[in-house]
């Protein structure tokens, strides 16, 4: 493994980042940017100021493996943190979205330690929601983190589903023969999928967590 190839390791590991390519885009460069570094065996100045503008790295850990590795007072043994995905498709508590755009957006950081004890962090995303159905649990505006490994359905919690075309956030219930969506907000009325329509629902996964921004 040459220098290129080890920093890529570290770097991964310390930032939850899941590969070459997702590195590529957080520096923002082509992918084949890292595929010349690594046949020049030299790591570029400019990745080492935006990794430590980005993640706070620290620039002599990044370089060498030495010291500690966040520019802050606590160490990564402390507390880990993983990167989570924000994508520009947006949730419709509503009758449906048809914005179901996948590109990346930004990253949410969380605790690596919370987001294990709530389910598989390499599967989760996060998605903005839009719409009234959910209130007041869930507001128009928020963001919210859905855990794509978990699709078993538990009666009464809130998933993020496809239906054909259409994305929506709604609590599930599990009827003889069909599905029903609920909203929280009483001014929706439910949705019954009957057990034909069933074939045509998609549940992406379960909603963990939710936010709010005040502006």
């Amino acid at each position: 493994m040459n220098k290129v190839d080890e920093l890529i390791k570290r770097i991964l590991n310390a930032t939850g980042i899941s590969s070459s390519s997702e590195l590529a885009k957080q520096l923002e460069i082509n992918r084949s940017g890292i595929t010349h570094a690594r046949n020049n065996n030299r790591v570029p100045d400019k990745w080492i100021v935006k990794l430590y503008r980005k993640f706070g790295l620290n620039p002599q850990w990044i370089e060498t493996g030495i010291g500690k590795v966040f520019m802050n007072d606590q160490s990564q043994n402390d507390i880990d943190f993983k990167y989570i995905p924000r994508v520009a498709a947006r949730l419709s508590a509503g009758t449906g979205s048809f914005d179901v755009n996948e590109s990346v957006t930004d990253y949410l950081s969380f605790e690596t330690k919370w987001l294990s004890a709530k389910g598989s962090s390499n599967s989760m995303v996060a998605m903005e929601v839009f719409g009234q159905s959910m209130e007041p649990v869930i507001k128009e505006g928020d963001t919210v983190l859905i855990d794509q490994s978990q699709k078993n359905i538990l009666a009464g919690a809130i998933y993020a589903v496809g239906v054909e075309d259409t994305i929506l956030i709604k609590r599930l219930e599990k009827h003889p023969n069909k599905l029903v969506l609920c909203s929280d907000n009483k001014a929706y009325d439910p949705i019954f999928l009957e057990k034909d329509q069933m074939e045509t629902v998609r549940i992406i996964g379960k909603v963990i967590w939710s936010c709010r921004e005040y502006r």
